[in-house]
């Protein structure tokens, strides 16, 4: 039985009498110790099907199965990295790390030592105290990992984590991240990324899911077969390759996406 599973799942927006269409029939699986990244233009629903997945957001048709159970709401074995960070600019590193141990009711001396234990993990050991004003946006992508990790979720979803971030500081995070997963017997065990840089994911990912322009669709399932780490392969054809193929069905759905508009305006 796969980790997670995705059926048919739809979504639309309405606002006054206007509805948009935003996913339309999605369908995938995640299995259990899988890095899946998602990828597609702007606008295409990545960011909605991932809030749907978390619990943030309800389907309109179809659902998502964790572990045999459909999400109807968020699951404290399900976390989230945001791309704008989330932080409290009114709490510190240490503080806004134990926001979600404190909803989940955690004693205050239990959740003080977790939040600093991740916030070493991630490399952040002597900015408990700093609050999110005078940290770098890496240091506070940090923070939103830690505060993230530190549920011990079984899926870690993240959301563009490094698309505001320098590149030098997005490879540091991408190889940490990358570090964190790979510690078999430690959550998370699987986690979903949503990007829009296609060698970020091929780099990152087990597998791509290629999405079409709105209304969002799978118009490709890439498996990504370089061993790791992948560092070393990032210069050699194969990388290429595997970029290339997810570029090439990036472009097949979104001429199919216009195809099947076109079709509908003349019918």
């Amino acid at each position: 039985m796969p980790k997670l599973e995705v059926r048919d799942v739809r979504k639309i927006f309405k606002e006054d009498k206007n509805e948009t269409l935003a996913l339309d029939g999605v369908n995938f699986t995640v299995d259990s110790e899988e890095f899946v990244c998602i990828v597609g233009p702007s606008g295409c629903g990545k960011s909605t099907m991932l809030r749907i997945i978390a619990g943030l957001e309800h389907a309109t048709s179809g659902e998502v199965i964790f572990e045999g159970t459909p999400i109807t709401q968020p699951n404290a074995k399900i976390s989230m990295v945001f791309q704008l960070f989330g932080l409290l600019p009114w709490k510190t590193a240490q503080e806004n790390v134990e926001v979600p141990l404190e909803v989940m009711g955690v004693p205050k001396k239990a959740r003080a030592e977790s939040a600093k234990d991740y916030l070493n993990m991630v490399h952040l050991e002597g900015f408990e105290n700093t609050y999110p004003h005078d940290l770098s946006g890496g240091m506070k992508q940090r923070v939103g990992i830690a505060r993230a990790l530190a549920l011990k979720p079984e899926i870690l979803l993240m959301d563009e984590p490094f698309s505001s971030l320098d590149e030098l500081t997005a490879k540091k995070l991408r190889d940490l991240v990358l570090d964190i997963w790979r510690k078999r017997g430690e959550p998370p065990t699987s986690i979903i990324m949503v990007s829009h840089n296609v060698e970020e994911a091929v780099y990152m990912a087990d597998r791509v899911i290629v999405m079409s322009k709105r209304p969002g669709r799978v118009v490709g399932d890439v498996k990504i077969k370089i061993p790791r780490p992948r560092s070393k392969y990032l210069r050699e054809q194969i990388y290429f390759g595997f970029v290339d193929e997810v570029m090439e069905k990036l472009n097949i759905g979104d001429r199919s996406t216009k195809q099947s508009i076109e079709t509908s305006h003349s019918s």
